[in-house]
């Protein structure tokens, strides 16, 4: 028996099969997608084989992972339903989908994973909030599934009723991070520096202050202050966002996603 199956193999199913090979061997691994040529190209990238059933796939592993776009859930969990094993444990990362609600379709039984991962998983440096059902999981089962979500980036345990708010913090909020970043770019293309130079420019200052903030544990507003001398040029700069409503920009666009998810 395999370790993990992945049902689809989108932008974020290929993130964690990548991710999965810096700590599973291939032939530990399998997935399905929907059509055969794109399994080709995944297969001979990974050397992880495939197979062109859910059914088939689902029932060869120990971890099922659901790695497939919320509107397609209803078919897979009807594909599935009744057929998972009681050793098996199924991993969802669908927004709108609730642990009780995937187990409605598959049966109270299963043990169902709930994760809400990011797209920077595909260079490794994915952030997953993850969510166990109320059912019994060994050791071995907590730090295999550990291993899986840390194999493409960081995970943190989370009650299921933080899990919007995983989404607000790092699921969507990447697409905030790149418009900042390609406004920061735009700002010193218009100052003479040519394009691919801002974007690395822009992209490094904000990794390495993600990085200063994770690594030295201060508060993100101390880091500001230590980089804003009196009577400076960053103070002037940081003036100039408060006055144009950076932080409120932020925290109601991030309230839109959060009100987006409690509707779906």
């Amino acid at each position: 028996m395999k370790t993990f199956g992945f049902i689809g193999m989108g932008n974020m199913g290929q993130a964690m099969l990548k991710g999965c090979l810096n700590v599973f061997l291939p032939d530990q691994l399998i997935f399905t997608a929907l059509y055969e040529k794109d399994c080709q190209s995944v297969s001979e990238k990974t050397g992880v084989s495939y197979v062109m059933d859910t059914n088939l796939c689902a029932e060869s592993v120990k971890y099922i992972v659901l790695a497939i776009k919320p509107q397609v859930y209803p078919e897979i969990l009807e594909k599935l339903s009744g057929k998972i094993r009681e050793d098996q444990i199924v991993i969802s990362i669908a927004p709108s989908y609730s642990i009780d609600k995937v187990k409605e379709g598959l049966g109270s039984k299963v043990r169902v994973v709930r994760a809400m991962p990011n797209t920077p998983a595909m260079v490794g440096e994915g952030m997953s909030g993850v969510c166990f059902s109320d059912d019994e999981y060994t050791d071995e089962e907590r730090m295999c599934i550990r291993s899986f979500f840390e194999s493409f980036g960081k995970m943190e345990e989370v009650p299921e009723h933080l899990i919007n708010a995983v989404t607000v913090a790092s699921g969507s909020s990447p697409a905030f991070v790149y418009m900042f970043i390609e406004a920061l770019a735009d700002s010193a293309v218009k100052y003479g520096m040519p394009r691919d130079k801002a974007y690395t420019f822009a992209a490094q200052a904000v990794l390495g202050s993600a990085k200063m903030v994770l690594e030295t544990g201060e508060h993100p507003g101390k880091l500001k202050d230590n980089v804003c001398s009196p009577g400076g040029t960053t103070i002037e700069g940081v003036a100039v966002l408060e006055e144009k409503g950076l932080r409120s920009a932020v925290i109601e666009a991030a309230s839109a996603v959060f009100d987006k998810c409690s509707r779906m």
